[in-house]
């Protein structure tokens, strides 16, 4: 109903000065905020000068849980039928409690949610999605060449992120922005649809990095 768009466009642009996609038209940023703020935990009761740093974990938060939702793995990189999703996340620091509030009770294709933290990864389950939350460049490196290859879809924030074998680079601060290595995506045997790349700043396919701004 026309009620329930203008509401939702109401809604994208209160949250305008979180979420910023500058290089989408404006109905495509409406879509993507609505989407996002369908996902996102209660504010709960944060003081203004906590609003910014808050504001950026539940966003980033939702995209990890919408990554769920669109991107395709194989059925090796489960256990079971039913067995839940792994979030993981290596290193420390990066994301509060946030993340957890924002999977917990949540569902996607049947099957629920559990957040693995761990210093290193050899602390950490087999995961579907993981958060490389790692500063040393070397460390960092040495993570992703771990998971290469393997059906794990890793998420990180250093600007060499895909340079370095990561698949999606994902910032969220005064605007939100999200990088996708397309050829380390299929090396892993995960599907990226569309619907992610037309909100993606650049992609690397191929070989040839492609920006979208």
């Amino acid at each position: 109903p026309e009620h329930a768009f203008a509401s939702a466009r109401s809604a994208a642009d209160a949250a305008g000065s979180d979420v910023k996609l500058p290089w989408l038209p404006r109905s495509g940023r409406v879509a993507v905020v609505c989407c996002l703020l369908a996902l996102l935990p209660p504010h709960g009761g944060a003081d203004a000068q906590d609003r910014p740093a808050v504001s950026a974990a539940r966003v980033e938060a939702a995209f990890l849980r919408n990554f769920a939702r669109y991107v395709g793995w194989p059925a090796r990189a489960f256990a079971s039928e039913r067995s839940a999703w792994s979030v993981c996340i290596v290193g420390n620091g990066h994301f509060d409690d946030t993340l957890e509030a924002t999977f917990q009770n949540r569902t996607e294709q049947g099957r629920a949610f559990e957040v693995v933290r761990g210093a290193r990864l050899e602390q950490l389950p087999a995961c579907q999605i993981v958060f490389v939350d790692v500063a040393q460049a070397a460390e960092r490196r040495a993570v992703l060449a771990r998971l290469n290859r393997q059906p794990v879809l890793t998420v990180g924030i250093a600007p060499e992120f895909l340079d370095e074998g990561g698949i999606v680079r994902l910032l969220a601060g005064e605007r939100v922005e999200m990088s996708i290595n397309l050829d380390q995506a299929r090396a892993s045997s995960l599907t990226i649809p569309s619907t992610m790349l037309e909100v993606s700043r650049s992609v690397v396919e191929n070989g040839t990095l492609r920006r979208w701004r």
